[in-house]
């Protein structure tokens, strides 16, 4: 039997490497919308965090979108993701 290899990505708040079901994807459309992917599959450049508030609070003290997405992200995406979070979490 062979192991099947457990996808990993890292998390841009904390910066550890985890599973990737247990992250959440934030993805870039190509018209520019940013939104939370739930499902995993949705078309657009991704960026990954912790399940958690502290996580997201440190994205947004260092900017850490505005890296990962190459383009400056305004506050009412913030507002909107740490709503989406506080369901998720």
């Amino acid at each position: 039997m062979s192991n099947r290899k457990i996808p990993t990505r890292k998390c841009i708040g904390c910066g550890e490497q985890k599973e990737k079901r247990n992250l959440v994807r934030i993805v870039r459309s190509k018209e520019g919308d940013i939104t939370i992917d739930a499902t995993g599959k949705k078309n657009g450049r991704g960026a990954y965090i912790c399940r958690s508030g502290e996580c997201l609070a440190k994205v947004i003290r260092s900017k850490g979108l505005e890296r990962s997405f190459k383009m400056a992200i305004p506050d009412d995406i913030y507002e909107q993701l740490e709503k989406e979070m506080e369901e998720i979490e």
